[in-house]
């Protein structure tokens, strides 16, 4: 079977293109939702690339799981609890107190996490160089 590494990578860089597109559009909850998918495949491609599966969303841990040649900064881990926190919240209206999700997110948190999903991108893309 092949290594499908690099089509995640590549997907994760054409997500967060929409996260960049749908901010620009005025759709931050997407983007932060866009933003968090672009993060969790680009590390999922890093494990494949390693010869492992990863299975789960939470970027956060799916850094910490990677093997121990893989030196994860802590701070990339704390930016990627930011972007676990739009896993869900930022797609459905339950997910918050009051309101719908859109009325949650706006240009300071869809900024956050573009910023934070590209620094895990380029982070991963050194590693698979």
């Amino acid at each position: 079977m092949s290594n499908r590494a690099f089509d995640w990578l590549n997907q994760a860089m054409k997500d967060l293109r929409h996260a960049e597109e749908s901010r620009n559009s005025g759709h931050h909850e997407w983007a932060c939702f866009a933003a968090q998918q672009s993060g969790e495949k680009a590390v999922k491609a890093l494990h494949l690339f390693l010869g492992q599966e990863a299975w789960g969303h939470v970027i956060a841990r799916l850094l910490k799981d990677l093997p121990e040649q893989v030196s994860v900064p802590e701070e990339l881990v704390e930016k990627a609890k930011v972007l676990d926190n739009f896993y869900i919240p930022a797609r459905y209206p339950d997910s918050h107190p009051d309101g719908a999700p859109f009325e949650h997110y706006g240009p300071l948190q869809s900024k956050e996490a573009i910023k934070y999903a590209g620094e895990i991108i380029e982070f991963i893309r050194a590693k698979m160089a």
